[in-house]
């Protein structure tokens, strides 16, 4: 099993910004890639942004892209999300996951228990 705990969530006012946090129970190179989703009431949870291994290769979801910003720091075996210029539409619970394998078996998703991000006036 693979524990991710979250942080940072809260209320911020629009055009502000945020930075979520997130910290696996395990050696975060060890995963194959991490990401971070936002899941609103009564949608699907949707990708926002995701990294590769130690820092490689990232991917945002359109609505984000210029806006946030996803990084690791392997020393700290964190993970991060910094937003910026956040709209009243990024309002969300975002999730932390994590790809990894258990042993050498079939990669599976592991999720964090979310935190809160509400962007309002």
């Amino acid at each position: 099993q693979v524990q991710l705990v979250e942080s940072g969530g809260g209320l911020v006012q629009p055009g502000g910004s945020l930075v979520l946090s997130c910290a696996p129970s395990v050696n975060i190179l060890s995963i194959i890639a991490m990401g971070w989703y936002r899941q609103v009431p009564g949608n699907e949870r949707e990708l926002v942004a995701a990294i590769a291994s130690g820092g490689g290769s990232t991917t945002y979801a359109d609505f984000v892209k210029g806006r946030f910003h996803i990084t690791t720091d392997n020393t700290k075996n964190m993970m991060y999300l910094q937003m910026s210029t956040l709209k009243p539409e990024d309002t969300a619970i975002y999730y932390c996951n994590a790809f990894y394998s258990i042993n050498g078996g079939a990669p599976q998703d592991f999720w964090g228990q979310g935190t809160q991000v509400t962007v309002s006036s």
